[in-house]
C-alpha cells in the first residue's frame, strides 16, 4: 500500500519548478508510505511522478518506486496489491514475455504486463486493488487506472495547462497551479450521500477515476488533452449478466461448499504478504467468516483486533471475544471511552481529503491504530452486506414497497399522518416498552427513525425513488446549498432501473457500485493509511463476485434473513449460538455527543452568522435541525454530522 502523485507541466514557466512540485506533492502522502519516498522526472518531457512507499511485497530496493521497464520505456507508480501476481509471472514466461526479474514485487510484475499486452488486457488479468499511472515515453502517453471494485482512491484534472494525478486531494492542493474552487453541485450531492459520489470531487476540474476504468491521455503534442474520456475495462454489470446467464443450479449444501472454497482461495491470496499480517474481527458474520477461513490456513494463531464500548446496545466486542477464542486467535480488544473516539474528531479533516460524514470513520480509525501496533496489514470483512444481501433494507424493500405500490392514496396519507404523529424520540419510547416481548428479530435498532423514514417513502412513485431516499441524509440538498443543484449520479439515473433482476438485487447492485466504493473503501482506506496500515477485502475478489451474481436470491436472503448463505458457511466454523443475534456494527453515541462534550464546537462551525459569511449554506434549515436536535425533538445527527464535516473540512482546507 501506498501513495502515488505526478503531474505534466506544459507550462514552460512551471516546467522548470517540476521538481519542487513533485516534491511537494509527495510529501503530503507520508502516511500511506512511511517507509521510503521517491520521485522521478522524465528529461525529455516534462513529467513527473511521486511514490511514497510502505513496503509488504518485497521490501528490498527492487520493488522501490517509481518503476521504470528493463526496455527503457515505460514507467509506473502505483497504489495496492496484485493478488494474482505469481500467476501472471507464470502466463508472461509461457508466452516468452517475461523479462530478467529483479525482485519478486507485484509492481514488477503489473510493469512487465503493461509492457507486453497494453492496458486494457493487463488490467483485465490483474486480480487487486490498485491505483496507477503509467507513463509511455516513447508514445508520450500517460495512463491513469483503477482497480475494479474501487478500493484504491485515485484523483485527477487538468489545471489549465497543467495536469495532476494523486492519491488523495491534498497532494494536487500541494500543486502550486492547483486552484480551490468548491463544486456546489459536488457539494448538493454530499449532503445527500454523506459522501462526494464518483466521478465528481468536491473540487471543480477534478475527478475521482470511476472503479474499473481507464484514462489514456495522449500528450505526443505538448497540449493538454482535457478531453480524454474515461474507458471501463470492467463493470459490475458484467458480473450481473454473467450470473444471470449461469446461474447457479446446485443444491444449499452445493453451494455452500462452492462458496467456502471460493472465499477460502481469495483469503489465501490475500494473506501473502512479507510483513506481520491480522485481520479485524467485529463478531459479525462478513469478519468472522474470513476469520475462520485465516485460522484454519495459517499455521499459527491469527493476531485479530476489535473496539469495544461501553454501550450495551451498541457493543460487539463481547461477541467478537467469544468468537476468537473459539477460533484460537491472538486477540486484542481495545474498550473506547468517549474520549478517545471524541479525540479522533479533530483528525478527520486531515484524514479525509474531502468532506465525508460517514460517523463509522472514528470506530475505523481506532481499530486501525490498534492493529497499527502489532501488524502491517489487516484483512477486513467488507463486502459482505453488498453482495449476499445484508443491509437491512434489502430485507425490508419487497414487502414494503409491494405494500406501498398497491395502497390508494388516501390510506396512504392517514398512515402516514398516524407514523408523523410523534416523533421518532416518542416511538423509541413506545417501542421499548413492547421490544423485551418480541422475537429478537424483531428488536431492530433506532426504531423511531426508521419509522420516520417509512413514513417518507409513502410519497414515492418508482423503486428508483424508494430507494434513493433511503440512502438520502439530506432529502432537498439543492435547496441547503447556496447556488447548488445536484449533479447526475448512478443512483439517479432513470435507465438503470431495477429490471428483471428483481428490486432487492438492484438494490445490492446500487450500492456496489456508489456506496460501497464511495463510503465504505473511502471510509477504509484513509483510516487506515492514516496509520499507514495496508486492508485487504476477499470477500470483494472477482471469484467471490462473479459467484455472488450467480445465486438465486433465495440464496442471499431466506425466511427474513441476509446473508443466509454466509451464515451456513459461518457455521461450519463458529456456534450458531454466537453469530444469531441482530445486525449491529460499532456505532458511536453521536447524538448524545453532539448535545453535550461536542456541543460547542458544533455550535462554533454551525454559527448562523458563519454560515451566512462563508456563503454555502442556508443557515435557516440547519439552525432549525441544530435546535430540534438539542432540544431532543428528533435526533438529526447524521444530517448535522453531514454539514460538520463540511464545515470542518472547511476549516482545515482554508476557505475557497
Amino acid at each position: 500500500m501506498c501513495g502515488i502523485c505526478g503531474t505534466v507541466a506544459l507550462n514552460q514557466g512551471r516546467a522548470r519548478h517540476l521538481r519542487d512540485a513533485v516534491e511537494a506533492m509527495t510529501a503530503t502522502l507520508v502516511h500511506r508510505g512511511p517507509d521510503e519516498g521517491r520521485t522521478w522526472l522524465d528529461a525529455e518531457f516534462p513529467l513527473g511522478f511521486g511514490h511514497r512507499r510502505l513496503a509488504v511485497i518485497d521490501p528490498t530496493p527492487s520493488g522501490a518506486q517509481p518503476m521504470i521497464s528493463r526496455c527503457g520505456r515505460y514507467v509506473l507508480v502505483t497504489n495496492g496489491e496484485i493478488y494474482n501476481h505469481m500467476e501472471l509471472r507464470d502466463r508472461l514466461a509461457a508466452e516468452g514475455r517475461a523479462p530478467n526479474w529483479n525482485g519478486h514485487s507485484d509492481t514488477e510484475t503489473m510493469l512487465a504486463c503493461l509492457a507486453a499486452w497494453g492496458p486494457e488486457k493487463a488490467l483485465r488479468a490483474f486480480e487487486g486493488m490498485f491505483a496507477f499511472a503509467c507513463w509511455d515515453r516513447r508514445e508520450r502517453t500517460l495512463t491513469i487506472a483503477r482497480d475494479r471494485m474501487g478500493e484504491k482512491p485515485l484523483y485527477y484534472g487538468w489545471q489549465g495547462n497543467t495536469f495532476l494525478f494523486a492519491s488523495e486531494l491534498k497532494a494536487i492542493r500541494a500543486h502550486p497551479d492547483f486552484s480551490a474552487y468548491v463544486d456546489r453541485r459536488a457539494l448538493s450531492a454530499y449532503l445527500r450521500y454523506a459522501y462526494v459520489p464518483a466521478p465528481h470531487s468536491i473540487y471543480s476540474g477534478i475527478h475521482k477515476l470511476m472503479p474499473g476504468h481507464f484514462v489514456r491521455f495522449d500528450l505526443a503534442a505538448g497540449e493538454p488533452d482535457p478531453g480524454a474520456t474515461p474507458h471501463a475495462y470492467w463493470q459490475l454489470s458484467e458480473a450481473v449478466w454473467a450470473g444471470r446467464a449461469h446461474a447457479f443450479e446446485g443444491s444449499d449444501e452445493e453451494a455452500a461448499d462452492a462458496l467456502e472454497q471460493i472465499v477460502r482461495g481469495a483469503v489465501a491470496k490475500q494473506m501473502i504478504s512479507d510483513v506481520p499480517l491480522g485481520a479485524f474481527l467485529s463478531g459479525g458474520i462478513d469478519s468472522s467468516l474470513v476469520v475462520s477461513l485465516m485460522q484454519q490456513i495459517s499455521d499459527r494463531p491469527v493476531k485479530t483486533f476489535t473496539i469495544g464500548n461501553q454501550v450495551g446496545d451498541l457493543d460487539e466486542a463481547r461477541y467478537a471475544r467469544k468468537i476468537a477464542d473459539h477460533l484460537g486467535t491472538d486477540h486484542t480488544e481495545l474498550m473506547v471511552t468517549d474520549r478517545m473516539g471524541r479525540d479522533v474528531v479533530p483528525k478527520l479533516s486531515r484524514l479525509y481529503c474531502e468532506p465525508f460524514a460517514d460517523s463509522s470513520q472514528i470506530p475505523t480509525f481506532l481499530v486501525s491504530e490498534l492493529a497499527r501496533r502489532d501488524v502491517t496489514v489487516a484483512l477486513s470483512g467488507d463486502g459482505g452486506d453488498e453482495l449476499f444481501g445484508g443491509y437491512n433494507r434489502y430485507l425490508a424493500a419487497r414487502s414494503i414497497w409491494s405494500g406501498v405500490r398497491t395502497m390508494p392514496g388516501f390510506s396512504r396519507g392517514a398512515i402516514r399522518r398516524l407514523l408523523t404523529s410523534l416523533s421518532p424520540r416518542a416511538w423509541d419510547r413506545v417501542f421499548g416498552l413492547v421490544k423485551p416481548m418480541l422475537p429478537r428479530s424483531f428488536r431492530v435498532a433506532g426504531f423511531g427513525d426508521k419509522t420516520a423514514k417509512l413514513a417518507q417513502v409513502l410519497q414515492f412513485d418508482t423503486e428508483q425513488d424508494f430507494y434513493r431516499d433511503l440512502v438520502s441524509h439530506w432529502k432537498d440538498p439543492s435547496g441547503i446549498v447556496v447556488g447548488g443543484s445536484e449533479p447526475a449520479t448512478v443512483s439517479a439515473d432513470p435507465a438503470n432501473g431495477s429490471g428483471p433482476q428483481g428490486f432487492e438485487q438492484w438494490m445490492m447492485a446500487m450500492d456496489a457500485v456508489t456506496y460501497m466504493p464511495d463510503d465504505i473503501f473511502a471510509k477504509v482506506d484513509r483510516a487506515s493509511m492514516g496509520n499507514s496500515l495496508e486492508v485487504r477485502v476477499p470477500l470483494v475478489s472477482p471469484e467471490v463476485v462473479n459467484f455472488a451474481w450467480s445465486l438465486p436470491l433465495s440464496m442471499k436472503i431466506r425466511n427474513g434473513t441476509g446473508k443466509w448463505l454466509m451464515r451456513q458457511v459461518l457455521y461450519r466454523h463458529v456456534p450458531k449460538s454466537l453469530i444469531e443475534r441482530p445486525k449491529m456494527g460499532f456505532g458511536i453515541p453521536l447524538g448524545d455527543w453532539l448535545r453535550g462534550p461536542l456541543r460547542d464546537w458544533a455550535e462554533d462551525l454551525l454559527g448562523e452568522t458563519r454560515l451566512r459569511d462563508e456563503g454555502y449554506f442556508d443557515p435557516a434549515p440547519i439552525r432549525a435541525k441544530w435546535r430540534d436536535h438539542l432540544a431532543g425533538k428528533r435526533s438529526w445527527q447524521y444530517d448535522l454530522w453531514d454539514v460538520l464535516m463540511f464545515q470542518s473540512w472547511l476549516e482545515g482546507q482554508g476557505r475557497a
